[in-house]
């Protein structure tokens, strides 16, 4: 049997997976009708599920913020995020850009990097 903390982050998984499958049918069972917002399915289960999804060892955005220390007070930063999010107050920061070099030609090729919360916004979905 899992520990509680476990069973009940799965539970919320299971949760999750399946609001999103009811709003996948309901766009395929109603392609005509315009779905303008999904902020009312979004809750603090939910950003925490996209957070768990969010690769943690990646580039650091223009903010510095590492997975790590934005951990340190995961829950608060989630909550303030979500509620930035549902208000209309959050703007996606500037992305990082990086040059990455191509194999065997010398030439590079710009990247990028978004800040962690704006990675943890695209996968909220």
């Amino acid at each position: 049997m899992l520990p509680e903390g476990q069973m009940t982050r799965a539970l919320d998984r299971e949760t999750i997976s399946t609001r999103q499958g009811k709003l996948a049918e309901l766009a395929r069972k109603a392609p005509d009708m315009a779905l303008r917002t999904l902020a009312h399915h979004i809750d603090l289960v939910w950003m925490h599920e996209a957070y768990r999804r969010t690769r943690k060892d990646g580039a650091v955005g223009v903010d510095g913020v590492t997975a790590e220390m934005y951990e340190e007070r995961l829950d608060e930063n989630l909550a303030d995020l979500l509620e930035r999010f549902k208000s209309g107050r959050y703007r996606a920061p500037p992305v990082r850009r990086a040059h990455i070099p191509k194999e065997g030609t010398g030439k590079t090729r710009p990247i990028g990097i978004p800040t962690l919360e704006d990675k943890v916004l695209q996968r909220r979905c």
